[in-house]
């Protein structure tokens, strides 16, 4: 009798010809590109149209992604040390024109022989240092690599005093208890605002030489900040005031969208 639930063998199945699997493995490779581009450009149209954080320290930025960066600088600063150092590198390395983008707070001309640190503690107290004043202080080299926000880089040396000596040698280790350092340039057209652990940091410092000579105007004569574990955007050229807080100082770049943190 025949079998009504047995199967036709239909042999072995006949397998796919190089050009059948190139033109499947095109297929799926294409399908999820476009799947991928679909999702990346509903989520760049999400936040596109998405509303813009109010103004205030930081601006310029929608909501959604200000509370990332606000995420980030808090997950930075959870994990940062200041045994993590920056690799330094021998002096024949550091470029012999160092490379500078911007004059904001350091346009025109600054009488050095009269020029003044303003230091402002939390109390309203200030002090007002010369540069002599620091330059009695012991003097501390960095040559590491300078990193801008743009994409490049320069191995660059510095030469001045470690922001950590700085407030020991003046008295001013109780403002370190505070959260914030604010700086800014004499005519107050650049500021910037760092986190205190980093501006404690060992490689921070105030510079007065580059490649062993003094400022030139344009690298911001006769004092700058040097902070090598942030941007080129936090490192203030023509300081002209320091002050202490607990809330996040006014900062140039963050007031137009960039990331206030600014860590590497």
């Amino acid at each position: 009798m025949k079998n009504l639930f047995s199967k036709k063998n239909k042999g072995p199945k006949k397998p796919l010809t190089v050009e059948q699997k190139i033109t499947r493995r095109n297929f799926i490779s294409f399908g999820t590109f476009f799947v991928a581009s679909g999702v990346a450009y509903g989520g760049w149209k999400w936040l596109y149209n998405s509303p813009e954080e109010a103004a205030g320290i930081t601006a310029g930025a929608r909501k959604p992604l200000r509370r990332a960066l606000n995420k980030t600088e808090l997950a930075f600063r959870t994990f940062f040390s200041n045994n993590h150092l920056v690799k330094t590198y021998p002096k024949e390395m550091a470029a012999k024109n160092v490379r500078h983008n911007s004059d904001v707070g350091s346009e025109g001309k600054i009488d050095i022989a009269a020029w003044k640190l303003q230091v402002k503690k939390q109390s309203g107290e200030v002090l007002n240092i010369s540069l002599d004043d620091i330059k009695a202080l012991p003097k501390t080299d960095i040559i590491y690599d300078f990193k801008c926000v743009e994409g490049w880089d320069q191995i660059s040396h510095w030469g001045g005093v470690k922001f950590s000596d700085f407030i020991t040698h003046f008295k001013l280790d109780d403002q370190t208890r505070l959260e914030y350092v604010g700086m800014e340039t004499p005519d107050k057209e650049y500021y910037v605002g760092i986190d205190m652990p980093s501006a404690m940091h060992p490689q921070t410092m105030l510079a007065y030489e580059m490649n062993e000579k003094p400022l030139q105007p344009k690298h911001g004569a006769p004092l700058r900040l040097i902070i090598p574990v942030k941007y080129g955007i936090k490192n203030l050229k023509r300081l002209g005031s320091i002050s202490f807080s607990d809330k996040r100082p006014r900062d140039y770049w963050a007031e137009q969208g960039y990331d206030y943190y600014s860590g590497l």
